[in-house]
């Protein structure tokens, strides 16, 4: 897991990790954005030191093939095929938070998901 806002393109052509642009980058950069500045921790893109100390998201934002290469992903899918936009939002460091943590992330993530919405 990790603290971050995806979007697409998820691979490239040479299936490395590298920035794959769509063609609606600056939509998909805006509603990213739209989520992550609303969660503090997410959005200064150093949330998982202690499990990954060199990973580093500007902004609590990243394009998935820079990330990592990820080929035949939902999102890339959904976008190419349905003209669906299609973010994937990682909410924590942890796979599997304890119940009794669940409110806090309701907290951390409830002004985020209402601005996301708001982008409609």
């Amino acid at each position: 897991g990790s603290l971050v806002v995806n979007y697409p393109f998820d691979d490239n052509e040479q299936g490395v990790a590298k920035y794959s642009k769509s063609p609606d980058d600056a939509v998909f950069q805006q509603l990213a954005l739209s989520y992550s500045k609303e969660n503090a921790k997410m959005y200064q893109g150093s949330p998982c030191k202690d499990m990954y100390p060199t990973e580093y998201f500007p902004h609590g934002i990243t394009n998935g093939a820079q990330w990592y290469n990820v080929p035949g992903g939902m999102q890339d899918w959904n976008y190419l095929n349905t003209n669906c936009f299609e973010v994937t939002i990682e909410l924590s460091c942890v796979k599997y938070p304890r119940a009794e943590e669940l409110p806090k992330y309701w907290e951390q993530n409830r002004r985020s998901l209402l601005q996301f919405m708001k982008q409609v």
